[in-house]
């Protein structure tokens, strides 16, 4: 199984999101093609209703503990409640450039 697939049955399992994109963003970095490193993750969950932006980051951080003390490099985390993102009309930021792109 490839770590994105890995991370997508993780959260849909542990937040049962309404939403969620997992998008691997390894060749936008300087790494290897084919690598599993620099994930962007976009997740409605009912959970996050109450909790603060930290508090959420800290409920994703803990499900994927196991991936970021090996595999993951980087993970940019876009979390939302229902209402929140109906007010971003579906729609998470673009993360921005990195220098260097797929290693050659």
């Amino acid at each position: 199984m490839t770590i994105q697939a890995t991370i997508e049955d993780k959260l849909a399992v542990a937040l049962d999101p309404k939403h969620l994109e997992v998008v691997n963003e390894s060749g936008n970095h300087h790494v290897p093609k084919g690598s599993e490193s620099h994930f962007k993750v976009v997740l409605v969950a009912e959970m996050f209703e109450g909790e603060g932006l930290l508090a959420r980051h800290k409920s994703v951080n803990k499900i994927l503990e196991e991936e970021l003390a090996g595999p993951i490099h980087a993970l940019a985390l876009h979390t939302y409640t229902e209402s929140e993102w109906r007010d971003r009309n579906g729609d998470a930021p673009m993360s921005p450039p990195c220098r260097g792109g797929s290693a050659t």
